[in-house]
């Protein structure tokens, strides 16, 4: 009996234990129903949001323990456009047909222990309704653990291989477990997430650490109940948001909801078999995308027979941009690179044979083509190449934007290695010098997905630069170094230390601008491998028998790799033993720009800079800008996350032209760092030029004669070291190279001097001009894509993109008539009049998409924002010259109509588009047209609410201002409107989120008389018209009745007038003569007269000139004087003007003045009579002086000076250094010590007239 007692017992704990893991039965068949739900927005009261839902049902059939079958049913995808609460769903009935078609096929999935393996579908099943199958199955994928309420698990999912945090609770009675899981997606250690057109934009964690662009929230919550055989899911519920801002997320965003609801049916026995067919693999459940295939957001076309559309759409857009920009049509360009991206290279093969013959349809072809990102289109430029059936201009231009935007894999790296052995490649050396960097550009953006990237990629550039040492080709070595600074591979070191000096023997026998661009090659390396950086660099700045140049450079690198507090401090030890005070005054001025510096990627740096500033000022702070200096500027917003850094880089070399001259400009915004440009010229062959030959420079601006005399024997100069380098680094990468040597100069003066005759090329463009002759161009080109796409709990992807695409055109037509015509030498234009008619238009069109929302091959729902910028200059003008006589006219047509030179159009959409309906898309303003909106408001209201009882109102804003030039018949309008919904202080976002329209026009002047033409004539140096003498005499008696008596420390009397030293019976020849006027037959001509005389005398240099207004009845005029006192290097000039010059006056007087210490000084005042009324804003700007003046480090006190005039007295104080006295009639501000940009030297000899 108590073995049966014992028996009954375990049999009935059996029957009570609870499994909640989750489990399908395969001989049993569950039906669920589904509802999934996106909606993209603000969230806000009365704004429009895009959605899209998705319901359906489905079975789950078992085929063995661990196979199962998913089997979708009664399919019906809704879309929504409008203001929650106002507006319902509607029903797309062509987009469900097509889901419920291919939802029909069965799919087949591995499922156990709460996680699914492997799914399977029939060929033909897109990977849009795999990936929401994805989404479907996804509630499965759960880890039940009864022992633990909470715990954390690494697990794959949907959005990738992430951490999730559970915590479960039981109903004991009624045997069912709620589980909640959290997932963190923002840092999945294998996320399904994927960027693109980031690579050149590192991250900025420390920008970061101060705000997000983008924030994910995914929540699940399971309802389980416990059966025999396990865990059944009975509900499934999924909550996924996403804040997004182009700013900081914590200021405003762009929000999307995603709801997934599943809930069981009923479960049944199975009735029949599945008859599945033959499937195929579709991988895990992760997310799966076709990157290469992913359609541009903002565009949804029909892609079927790719090749007739792309010829008519190019057709199109050529005849449509002939004459002008069509602005309406420009993001066309987008519709037509998707059609490129779809089409095979066979397409593209047989799309250039037709355009090929044809210039407009050829360069359009071209400049878009290159956004075909995957192998097709370098396949296709190497078959360009290797035919050479494209120009050398255009196959740079092709070849540079293919290799940028092309998604960097190992086949597009083995496909671009091509062009670097194709002989065409090497036809010309600017060619040349473009593929080597391109394609070092393109190892660059490799690696950087490519952990450990393969030396196999870098090696030809390796050898290119071996090549180059042994040979000693200073051209190739520094080619090479500049690509391998592209590359930034790591393997690449090695080469690099061989053009070292200290590293290798014989480097330091190299050219300083070999060794420079050895050095410089180390700037992208300093992010990638610091450490090594640091030391190489490091040694080569400490060493001090190395050029001063090198040393600058390494320093600069040396920064780069954001140093310690403990390397800062060995930087500065050197500094104060430095006897080079180039290099001294160039790393004080990197550290000082650094210290100031406000971006989060120097935030770490700031501190341990700042205690450098205070150990060397005392030392380096004074030296001027003779000096090796660095500058930097910046400035960064956290609530944007956005800000701008600038640095302009000079290394001197003993001469008042730099070395170099270096201007980088940076970007920082969504927690990522853009170097957006940088220019750099580099003078070594000038510097050579004026090696030993000018053995004391004065360094004062006397130099500059010499300089130039000795830079007229640049013929003598090597050919293969030229005058000037010129470089351009786009993206941190650099794109251009070029070199200015005496062969370049020689055919640059060579086709513009006046002694070549017939064979001249500037002698068959004469001819042609003289023909009439048309001119056009222009240039389409998608300036960046930045995508980031991720997945949600659906199986949709959520879509963050940013484009930016410009269209340029020029068109042009001239005529021209030379009397009497060239007939043997250019140098006969010079006795010829030439009459010249032209007309034509140059303007661009810039678009700029921001997309947050749903985008598949299927459908789009989101949030756009588009901003149009729009400049435009049509032209219509005939031009008369008389070069012997020095006689230039111009004849100005006014426009009858409006004509628009600049706009701005900007707004935010809620966008839906489906495959099936392309041509219905539905896209809304998120304001919508409001009767109650205000309208007149302030415009600072607009930009910035004064109280938070304004954070839910409309502000509408339309303004429009003219200024009218009725005498020329034309006035000038600015317009603007703005409408801005729900602003709060804290939420900067909204300030920019809204209708934002500008435009500046020209328009015809509504009160003006009807003007023929405008006529614009200068005249130099020829005799005076008669009305002169009249404009002289009344010149005469101003200044005469005006004279100011001003004395200086010697006494020395300026204030005479030049006139009184002339004839006043003579009236002197003008200088220049210029007129404006405007000829409206048969009235008399309206407009302006100037003259300018210049008239020296042995003591003096006196220059006056006389504007007045033409007219019948006109009386206002304008008479400047001014006269520099040679022996004394004294000036003065006097301006009145209003009413026959007399209503209003200013004088100004600089001179040296006096000091009991005899220091080199000057001394300036300005005084002034009655002023206008705009004048008044000095009253304003006076009130900003004392904080001006406190940041600027000036002392400044109150004392009664005398009215209406300012003095500004500047003494060297050194030679490097000067003191500031500034006397306004209420307060003195003054500056002791302030650096000076030259070399306070012999001040006093300056002539001024120079």
């Amino acid at each position: 009996m108590r073995w049966l007692y014992l028996c009954l017992l375990v049999a009935l704990a059996a029957s009570e234990t609870v499994n909640y893991e989750p489990f399908l039965n395969f001989k049993k068949t569950y039906e669920y129903k589904y509802e999934g739900l996106v909606r993209v927005g603000r969230e806000l009261p009365d704004l429009v949001e895009s959605a899209v839902k998705l319901r359906c049902t489905f079975e789950i059939t078992g085929e063995s323990p661990q196979t199962f079958v998913l089997q979708i049913s009664n399919v019906d995808f809704e879309d929504f456009s409008g203001i929650p609460g106002k507006s319902d769903f509607s029903s797309s009935q062509k987009l469900t047909k097509r889901l419920s078609a291919e939802f029909r096929q069965p799919i087949v999935f591995e499922f156990s222990k709460g996680q699914i393996t492997d799914i399977r579908t029939v060929p033909g099943v897109s990977n849009s309704v795999v990936n929401i199958v994805r989404g479907v199955l996804g509630f499965l994928q759960v880890t039940v653990k009864t022992t633990q309420s909470f715990y954390e698990l690494v697990e794959l999912g949907i959005h990738g291989v992430c951490q999730s945090s559970y915590t479960v609770e039981e109903d004991s009675k009624a045997k069912v477990l709620i589980v909640t899981k959290m997932v963190d997606v923002t840092n999945c250690q294998q996320p399904a997430a994927w960027y693109s057109g980031m690579a050149l934009a590192p991250e900025d964690k420390l920008s970061r650490q101060r705000g997000e662009s983008v924030v994910s929230t995914v929540k699940h919550n399971y309802t389980v109940k416990s059966t025999e055989n396990g865990g059944l899911i009975t509900k499934a519920f999924a909550q996924e948001r996403q804040y997004f801002s182009p700013f900081n997320v914590k200021g405003g965003n762009s929000r999307l909801l995603a709801l997934r609801d599943i809930e069981l049916l009923k479960v049944s026995e199975i009735e029949k078999k599945i008859v599945i067919g033959k499937v195929q693999s579709r991988g895990n459940l992760m997310y799966k995308t076709e990157k290469d295939l992913q359609p541009i957001p903002v565009v949804m076309i029909n892609l079927n027979d790719p090749l007739p559309k792309i010829l008519d759409l190019i057709k199109r857009l050529a005849q449509a941009n002939i004459y002008h920009v069509n602005s309406a049509n420009s993001t066309d360009i987008l519709d037509l690179i998707q059609l490129l991206r779809v089409a095979t290279l066979e397409n593209l093969k047989q799309i250039w044979k037709q355009v090929s013959g044809n210039d407009e349809h050829r360069r359009w072809f071209l400049d878009l083509v290159v956004e075909v990102t995957d192998e097709r289109i370098l396949k296709f430029l190497e078959t360009r190449f290797k035919a050479g059936d494209i120009t050398v201009n255009e196959a740079g231009q092709a070849l540079v934007v293919a290799f940028n935007h092309l998604p960097a894999k190992p086949v597009s790296v083995a496909l671009a290695q091509v062009f670097l052995t194709i002989p065409f490649s090497k036809s010309q050396p600017l060619l040349w010098n473009t593929v080597v960097l391109a394609y070092g550009s393109l190892l660059y953006r490799y690696c950087v997905y490519t952990d450990p990237c393969p030396v196999t990629v870098v090696q030809p550039l390796l050898d290119m630069a071996a090549s180059s040492l042994s040979k000693n080709s200073e051209v190739d070595m520094v080619l090479a170094l500049k690509a391998l600074g592209n590359a930034a591979h790591p393997s690449s070191i090695k080469t690099l230390l061989k053009f070292l000096p200290g590293y290798s023997a014989g480097s330091e026998k190299l050219p300083i601008r070999v060794q420079g661009a050895a050095v410089q090659a180390f700037r992208l390396l300093a992010g990638r491998n610091p450490h090594n950086v640091q030391d190489i660099v490091l040694n080569l700045f400490v060493k001090k028998t190395l050029p001063a140049e090198i040393r600058m450079l390494a320093c600069m690198v040396l920064l780069d790799t954001k140093p310690s507090m403990v390397l800062i401090s060995a930087i500065t030890n050197v500094l104060l033993e430095e006897n080079d005070l180039q290099v001294a005054s160039f790393s004080y001025s990197l550290l000082k720009g650094i210290a100031k510096s406000r971006t989060p990627d120097n935030q770490h740096l700031s501190t341990a800079r700042n205690i450098a500033m205070k150990i060397l000022t005392r030392k380096l702070g004074h030296l001027s800008y003779r000096y090796s200096k660095s500058m930097h500027f910046d400035w960064f917003h956290d609530d944007f996350l956005f800000g701008t850094s600038t640095d302009v880089y000079m290394l001197q070399n003993e001469s008042l032209i730099p070395s170099k001259l270096m201007l980088k400009g940076k970007i920082h915004f969504i927690g990522r760092i853009l170097q957006f440009i940088e220019v750099g010229v580099h003078a070594d062959g000038i510097k050579e030029l004026l090696a030993g030959k000018i053995p004391q420079l004065k360094k004062d601006l006397g130099d500059f004669a010499t300089i130039l005399n000795i830079l007229s024997d640049w013929q003598k100069l090597p050919k293969d070291r030229p005058l000037l380098t010129t470089y351009v680094r786009m993206f941190g990468q650099e794109a251009f190279l070029m070199d200015v040597n005496g062969d370049f100069i020689q055919s640059i003066t060579k086709s513009f001097s006046p002694t070549p005759g017939k064979e001249s090329k500037v002698w068959a463009k004469i001819q042609d001009v003289q023909k009439g002759t048309s001119w056009h161009w222009t240039k389409p080109h998608l300036v960046y894509e930045a995508r980031f796409m991720q997945p949600t709990c659906l199986g949709l992807p959520v879509e963050i993109s940013k484009y930016f695409s410009i269209v340029n055109a020029v068109t042009m037509k001239v005529k021209a008539e030379i009397s009497p015509p060239p007939k043997e030498h250019l140098r006969e234009l010079l006795s010829s009049v030439i009459s010249l008619q032209t007309d034509g238009f140059a303007g661009v069109t810039k678009d700029h998409f921001v997309f947050h929302g749903i985008n598949t091959d299927l459908f789009q729902c989101g949030v756009e924002m588009k901003t149009k910028m729009v400049t435009g200059l049509p032209w219509e003008f005939g031009l008369k010259i008389n070069i012997k006589e020095q006689k230039y006219q111009m004849n100005l047509t006014p426009s009858k109509t409006d004509t628009e030179l600049f706009s701005v159009n900007s707004n935010v959409f809620a966008v839906l588009r489906n495959i099936e309906d392309p041509s219905l898309s539905k896209i809304t303003p998120m304001m919508p047209e409001s009767e109650d909106s205000q309208q007149g408001l302030p415009l600072a209201r607009i930009i910035l609410p004064t109280s938070r009882d304004e954070q839910s109102e409309n502000s509408e804003v339309k303004f429009r201002q003219c200024a009218e030039a009725k005498i020329y018949g034309t006035a000038i309008c600015i317009e603007a409107e703005a409408k801005r919904s729900h602003y709060l202080h804290e939420y900067p976002l909204y300030y920019f989120l809204g209708l934002t329209r500008f435009s500046y026009k020209l328009e015809p002047a509504k009160s003006a008389k009807p003007i023929e033409k405008i006529q614009i004539e200068v005249t130099a140096g020829i005799k005076h018209p008669q009305a002169f003498s009249e404009m002289m005499d009344l010149s005469r008696r101003v200044f005469k009745d005006t004279r100011d008596e001003i004395t200086t420390c010697r006494e020395h009397n300026l204030s005479s007038s030049f006139l009184a030293n002339q004839d006043l019976g003579t009236t002197p020849d003008p200088v220049v003569t210029v007129k404006a006027l405007s000829l409206s037959p048969p009235g008399k001509s309206l407009g302006y007269e100037a003259v300018a005389f210049y008239l020296p005398t042995a003591q003096r240099d006196n220059v006056e000139m006389i504007v007045s207004e033409v007219g019948e009845e006109a009386n206002w005029k304008m008479c400047a004087n001014a006269n520099v006192d040679k022996s004394h290097s004294s000036a003065k000039a006097h301006l009145r003007w209003g009413a026959e010059c007399q209503t209003y006056d200013v004088s100004m007087k600089v001179s040296s003045a006096c000091q009991p210490e005899s220091k080199t000084s000057l001394y300036t005042k300005i005084k002034w009579g009655a002023l206008p009324s705009v004048f008044t804003i000095g009253q304003t700007i006076q009130e900003y002086i004392p904080g001006l003046s406190y940041t600027m480090g000036f002392y400044q006190k109150y004392e009664k000076n005398p009215e209406r005039q300012a003095a500004v007295t500047v003494v060297a104080s050194s030679t490097e250094t000067f003191d500031m006295k500034v006397k306004i009639p209420e307060r003195t501000i003054d500056k002791k010590a302030i650096p000076s940009p030259i070399e306070l030297v012999g001040f006093e000899a300056v002539n001024l007239t120079t």
